[in-house]
This record gives structure tokens, C-alpha cells and sequence, in this order.
């Protein structure tokens, strides 16, 4: 009865999020000295997943509203002043990625196409199948997907579950050909991953990944990991955080066996959209940081999550993390829930708000030199 009235409330939460349209007050938001954080479109219901076509169009993927947005900034002025809907009536379309001109979705069992897309932005084509093979169970079944260095689409399949026994078809992240072809399991013990990104330098694949629930307040992390090779496990179900055996499931396992997480995020801060700033605006530290959207805790005593942070890199050393955005829940009222992050050509910083349906954009400007 715990676990199915946790699931209800969760569930309730998102329906609210997808239906809500709440006014988050930009000047409550705190950022470090120099950032600053205006609106680049709003009327974005449900906003997840973001992604840059080739001639600057902002796609934003949604879960429980099942539209695709093309967001269009047509004089470059920072603010977006179009925003068309390009896909409706799918299946929690939350992933999107684009390559050679076409939007690919990914609707849980589904990978679609919309095929050059932005040249038919006000006449959208109909979504063209690339497969239909994948696992149609809905939870943990949206998804966030991307192209790699590889020239592959890389797909993450979630777990069915809060927790149980793993199974080949779940819990890990696949690639494929981008006509859907040639799969390759490339991760194992993956709970749910909802952002991931190729660091520069190495393109190893990073990600991050969402904790079981029912253990408490303060326990599992959320995780921040990194692919070494094909084919690592990162745990799940039988070891979370790198150190916590699972009650259920560790029997007869060692969290040893398994890849440990380059660094934890927190318990249910649900740390879902991450890139790699790869822009020259912000300040030196930031370059090459992990940046991730913590989409906000909705089963814990006191709210966590609810902001922006940065990961800062030594290699593979996690030098520093810091927050980037706060301020989205205050007093234990969520205004907002960050659910990804985008760096645009000009270095600055996109962030989708599932709640809000708005899209940010963070900038930096060295602040003046203090008067003697």
C-alpha cells in the first residue's frame, strides 16, 4: 500500500506539472556573482528534453503533454518569439536529438523522425518510425536520447520499477545505427537516466542516474557516472551509490563488483538533464563542467533538488560542485522543476522547466570592478 500510494503521488505530481503554467519569480532565483537568468519562452508546456537544430531552432521534447516544440529566436535578441507545436497525441515524447537536418523522439517504445524539420516548421511532417522494438512499459519508460561522437543514437532503457530483479531488456542504455538498426547494449545497472553527455576531450559517455526510493530520506544518491568501457555495470538493483548494498536484492553481491559513481548528487534530488559546458561565456572553472538539472525530490520530508548545478573536472576528478540556480522551491513550495540543459552557440545556458513550461537562458558578464 506504501509503495502504490508514493507511485499515485508522484503520478499526481507530474499530471499537475503537465497542466500547470505557474509564473516562477525570476529575481527570487539566486545565482553566483556575474550570472544572470532571463525567460527565453514561455507556453512550453511540460518542457523536458532540449536540443539546437542546425539553423538555431530550440526543440523541446515534453512527457505527459506527448508534444514536440520548435522554439524560434528569429531576430536574435535572446528571447524566443515564436513557439509551434511539430508533434502531438504521442506517447510521453520526453527525448529528443537532432542529426543531418531531422528530429528523432523517442516515445517509449518508439524512436520517430520528423524529417527536415526546419524548413517545415509552420507545415510538419508526420513522425517517420525508425523502430518500434523497444520495451513499451511506462515506467520509468520516457526518455532522454542523444547522437554520440560515434555517430550512434544512444537510448536508455529504465528500469520498470521503483525496485526489482533485473532483466537483460531494462535498466541499461543502448545505442543504435541512426536508421535503427545494429543495436548494442553499451551499459548495465542503469536504474533511470534521464541526461547524458560525451566529455570532451575523452567522449567517454557520462550520465546521471536516479536512486531507488524507499529507503528513506537521506539514502540512495543520485548518481553522476561515467563509461569506461562497454558493458560496465553500474549496480542496480543490488548496489546503489557505489557503497549501499540493497536490502532486497544484494544478497549473494558485493557493491565491489560494480563501477562506483564518479560522484554523488544527493538523495532524490532526481538529477535528470546534464551537458558538458562546452562555451567560452562563463568563467574559465566552468568550462567542461558537468552542468545538471535536478528536477526536484516529490517523496521526500523535506524537498531537495529543485536547481541547476555544476560539476566542475579535473579528468575524471570531481574538483568542485557548486550550485548554479536556486531558488525554484522555497519554504517547501516548488515554483519550478529544472528538467534539462543546453548550451547554445553564443555560451550561454538553456534551462527547460517541466513545471513552469518556460525555458531560461543564463548569461554572464564579469561584474565591475569595485571603486577604490
Amino acid at each position: 500500500m506504501q509503495r502504490l500510494a508514493l507511485i499515485t503521488a508522484a503520478l499526481a505530481m507530474n499530471a499537475c506539472a503537465a497542466k500547470s503554467t505557474p509564473q516562477v519569480p525570476l529575481d527570487t532565483l539566486v545565482l553566483p556573482p556575474g550570472f544572470r537568468i532571463a525567460l527565453y519562452a514561455t507556453g512550453v508546456e511540460g518542457a523536458r528534453q532540449l536540443a539546437l537544430g542546425a539553423k538555431g531552432t530550440v526543440f523541446a521534447g515534453t512527457r505527459d503533454a506527448g508534444k514536440v516544440y520548435a522554439i524560434s529566436d528569429t531576430d536574435g535578441d535572446g528571447r524566443a518569439d515564436k513557439v509551434r507545436t511539430i508533434a502531438s497525441g504521442l506517447q510521453l515524447p520526453s527525448g529528443i536529438a537532432f542529426r543531418d537536418g531531422d528530429l528523432y523522439v523517442g516515445a517509449v517504445s518508439r524512436i520517430l523522425a520528423l524529417r527536415g524539420i526546419e524548413d517545415r516548421l509552420d507545415d510538419p511532417p508526420k513522425p517517420e518510425v525508425v523502430t518500434d522494438k523497444l520495451p513499451d512499459k511506462v515506467h520509468h519508460g520516457w526518455k532522454f536520447i542523444a547522437f554520440g561522437p560515434d555517430g550512434r543514437l544512444y537510448v536508455p532503457v529504465g528500469a520498470p520499477c521503483n525496485i526489482c530483479a533485473e532483466d537483460g531488456n531494462f535498466a541499461k542504455i543502448l545505442s543504435m545505427k541512426p536508421d535503427g538498426s545494429d543495436w548494442r547494449d553499451e551499459a548495465f545497472g542503469v536504474r533511470n537516466t534521464v541526461g547524458f553527455d560525451w566529455q570532451p576531450g575523452t567522449r567517454e559517455l557520462w550520465f546521471t542516474d536516479n536512486g531507488r526510493d524507499l529507503l528513506g530520506d537521506d539514502l540512495p544518491s543520485d548518481e553522476l557516472d561515467r563509461v569506461t568501457r562497454r558493458g560496465e555495470h553500474f549496480g542496480f538493483p543490488y548496489c546503489h551509490q557505489g557503497d549501499t548494498p540493497d536490502p532486497e536484492f544484494a544478497a549473494g553481491r558485493s557493491c565491489s563488483e560494480f563501477t562506483p559513481p564518479v560522484s554523488n548528487l544527493g538523495a532524490h534530488v532526481a538529477a535528470i538533464g546534464m551537458r558538458f559546458y562546452t562555451g567560452a561565456m562563463f568563467p574559465a572553472e566552468y568550462r567542461n563542467a558537468a552542468i545538471i538539472a535536478e528536477h526536484g525530490s516529490w517523496n521526500r520530508t523535506k524537498k531537495s533538488g529543485y536547481r541547476v548545478v555544476a560539476v566542475e573536472l579535473d579528468g575524471a576528478k570531481v574538483t568542485k560542485q557548486q550550485v548554479l540556480v536556486d531558488g525554484f522551491q522555497r519554504d517547501e513550495v516548488a515554483y519550478g522543476r529544472p528538467a534539462d540543459v543546453l548550451v547554445m552557440p553564443d555560451g550561454a545556458l538553456l534551462v527547460s522547466d517541466e513545471y513552469a513550461g518556460a525555458v531560461y537562458r543564463i548569461t554572464y558578464a564579469a561584474p565591475a570592478a569595485k571603486k577604490e
